[in-house]
């Protein structure tokens, strides 16, 4: 489990083919010393699990699933991403709750420098507009932000400068593709209501004045 409060940013040095999938060498620009082989860290917001340690490098395992999900079938060595290890108890809980499973990719829009402020706005896929509320929280490439705006299936976010100066990005572009996280509570929450809703929304497609005469209305 993590925040979407990125540690550090991390440099992939080696992505090599592994049965199916890649193995991934990266360099992490903090301490690894409380660091050990089978914990979590979160890469561009993507759980993943560190197989070896080397100074303030690490390797890891891409299978084929998060390939497909994720944004690292576009990734390169020298390419910069956000890090960040897995939350203890106890610690203060910034952010929001993120798992690193990611729902799928985003391609950012445009960004608009406000001073040093930039606007962010970033489209997703259609499928995961019920879930989106504004002023709720979402994780892109691993960094939690707040939906200042939505207009059907694009985003919109302020990016602060120490989001800027902490996370990968400041180094981003139109065109650029990036891993989406929806807030777990917002998707386990429609998936209780669901069927509640579901049930409303046939009622209403029935109540008509058809329906009403034939009932003796």
């Amino acid at each position: 489990m993590f925040t979407g409060l990125v540690e550090g940013i991390g440099k992939i040095i080696a992505l090599q083919p592994y049965k199916g999938g890649l193995l991934a060498e990266i360099s992490s620009s903090f301490s690894l010393k409380d660091t050990h082989v089978g914990d979590s860290i979160a890469v561009d917001g993507v759980c993943l699990t560190i197989i070896e340690i080397k100074g303030s490098n690490f390797k890891t395992h891409l299978s084929p699933e998060t390939l497909s999900k994720t944004t690292f079938k576009y990734k390169h060595s020298g390419d910069f991403v956000n890090l960040e290890r897995a939350l203890k108890f106890g610690e203060r809980l910034g952010g929001h709750l993120v798992s690193g499973h990611v729902d799928g990719i985003g391609k950012i829009i445009s960004i608009t420098p406000m001073g040093d402020f930039w606007k962010l706005r970033v489209e997703i896929p259609p499928e995961f507009t019920p879930y989106i509320v504004k002023k709720g929280s979402i994780a892109i490439d691993g960094v939690s932000l707040t939906i200042n705006n939505f207009e059907e299936k694009v985003l919109e976010f302020m990016l602060i400068p120490h989001t800027l100066k902490v996370t990968t990005l400041c180094l981003k572009k139109p065109g650029d593709w990036v891993n989406i996280e929806i807030d777990m509570i917002a998707k386990m929450v429609y998936k209780w209501l669901s069927p509640y809703l579901e049930t409303l929304e046939m009622s209403r497609k029935r109540l008509t004045l058809e329906f009403l005469k034939e009932q003796g209305f």
